[in-house]
């Protein structure tokens, strides 16, 4: 039986924690690995003055991980900078902050050859290799080169796909993609981004597509799909049912003091549009002084990337609107946005998305937005919330039961948190019940064997 190979940038191991800590993804590779065996390999998260390749292997709860150690230089140019300053922004429509210097490329493409160079050793001929994400675009190729000749080869793209024009202004376009035809199978969150990707090829590199979804560039191919990530929704909704998730929405409860809250929850980024959020919110509240003291929204926005300028920029900018927005409309009782930044376990967030009338998750360009899958798994079944989604998420497509919003409309956003909170009961079952049947239909498991069924499909080579 075939071994699977999983690499992306960071590994994430078993911790024996009922908490939830760990998200979907990381639940559903491990699940994998598990039944195939196998290792998952990529960075530790940990410098190293020189590297030199060595491997850390653990093995925990049934699942093999390898991990090294990076430069300095290795994090400033491949991480910090061509993956999260020039990658990142571009495939979220930002190019307006995308940055395009040639050490960031250059460093992105060495750290993809020592990840290759290391990881080789490690791969027999029947394995089945899984990559991971915007880091790793070229590390197929790599790997070919270095004799994986035979090797089934997936990777699995977990944010957009930009639009041709946009792509067209990173400098080396057409050469990224075309290592991407060392793949067998790629897989994308949703049908637009496949279209995106198809017209990329087909303008630029006069790549061919079949109606089966092979695409061809001479005598290369490889085997398109569409494969929406979900959660473990059985997992999620015992993790809403634990002790911890029943303290912290009682605890909620106790602190919302009758009020009706609203919740975000949300990694500190600018395709998330919390300033645009902060600012519907504020217009709603300017419109509607009836409903003013009687709701609050709280806003979890742990930081990320913090060594990266345009993420301190976003910190300030958001510390300041909403403090402008308490200081205008808070009285002695009332805060209208508690603002947080930090992180939570998920069986904690559980408790707090239970407790939520509403969930506000209106990303401006979001890969899937699984905080949207999550709120809903989390919900009472007999008086359930309401899930305010941007049409602009990935998850949009399989959520049309949510109440679907433009982000950057405040009057829309607005509009729709007024509904949500005057939404009749009945109606908010209903809702719910559609969307929860898709979460628990489509869920992680589901996402794992579409792609996986896929890449073993395709012909061992003769």
């Amino acid at each position: 039986m075939s071994r699977l190979i999983v690499i992306s940038n960071r590994v994430s191991a078993p911790d024996g924690s009922t908490s939830g800590a760990q998200g979907g993804l990381a639940v559903a590779l491990q699940a994998a690995l598990r039944e195939m065996g196998g290792i998952w390999f990529g960075w530790s998260g940990e410098l190293t003055d020189e590297f030199t390749g060595q491997i850390n292997f653990q093995r925990n709860e049934g699942v093999t991980t390898a991990t090294i150690d990076l430069e300095a230089q290795d994090v400033d140019e491949y991480y910090n900078g061509y993956a999260n300053r020039t990658l990142w922004p571009l495939f979220h429509y930002r190019i307006d902050l995308a940055e395009f210097e040639r050490s960031f490329a250059g460093g992105y493409q060495r750290v993809n050859e020592r990840f290759a160079e290391t990881v080789r050793p490690l791969i027999e001929p029947d394995d089945v290799l899984w990559v991971q994400d915007y880091h790793m675009f070229p590390l197929g190729q790599e790997l070919r080169r270095r004799g994986c000749k035979n090797n089934r080869i997936g990777f699995f793209l977990h944010i957009p796909w930009p639009p041709r024009r946009l792509l067209s202004a990173l400098p080396e376009a057409h050469q990224l993609i075309e290592t991407l035809f060392a793949y067998d199978v790629i897989g994308f969150h949703t049908q637009e981004w496949m279209e995106s990707f198809i017209d990329f090829a087909r303008a630029e590199m006069e790549a061919v597509v079949s109606p089966g979804g092979v695409l061809r560039i001479g005598y290369k191919s490889v085997q398109l799909v569409v494969a929406p990530i979900g959660i473990d929704a059985t997992e999620f909704a015992a993790l809403a049912a634990s002790d911890k998730a029943r303290d912290s929405y009682e605890q909620m409860r106790r602190s919302a003091d009758g009020r009706t809250m609203i919740v975000g929850v949300d990694r500190l980024d600018y395709s998330k549009g919390l300033e645009e959020r902060f600012l519907a919110y504020e217009r709603f509240l300017n419109e509607n002084p009836a409903e003013r003291k009687e709701v609050f929204l709280l806003q979890i926005a742990p930081p990320s990337r913090a060594s990266v300028e345009s993420y301190q920029r976003i910190r300030s900018g958001l510390e300041g609107v909403s403090g402008r927005i308490n200081g205008a409309h808070a009285d002695l009782d009332w805060v209208p946005i508690r603002y947080v930044n930090q992180g939570y376990p998920r069986d904690v967030l559980a408790g707090v998305y239970r407790a939520a009338r509403i969930g506000l998750v209106t990303p401006l360009r979001d890969g899937m937005n699984l905080v949207a899958k999550e709120y809903v798994a989390a919900q009472d079944p007999e008086d359930p919330g309401v899930l305010i989604l941007s049409r602009f998420a990935g998850a949009a497509v399989q959520m049309e039961q949510a109440v679907l919003v433009n982000p950057y409309s405040v009057e829309e956003v607005s509009d729709a948190i007024l509904l949500a909170l005057r939404m009749p009961r009945d109606e908010r079952i209903a809702r719910w019940r559609a969307l929860m049947d898709g979460v628990e239909q489509e869920d992680v498991i589901w996402w794992r064997k579409r792609f996986a069924d896929a890449l073993m499909a395709v012909p061992e080579p003769v």
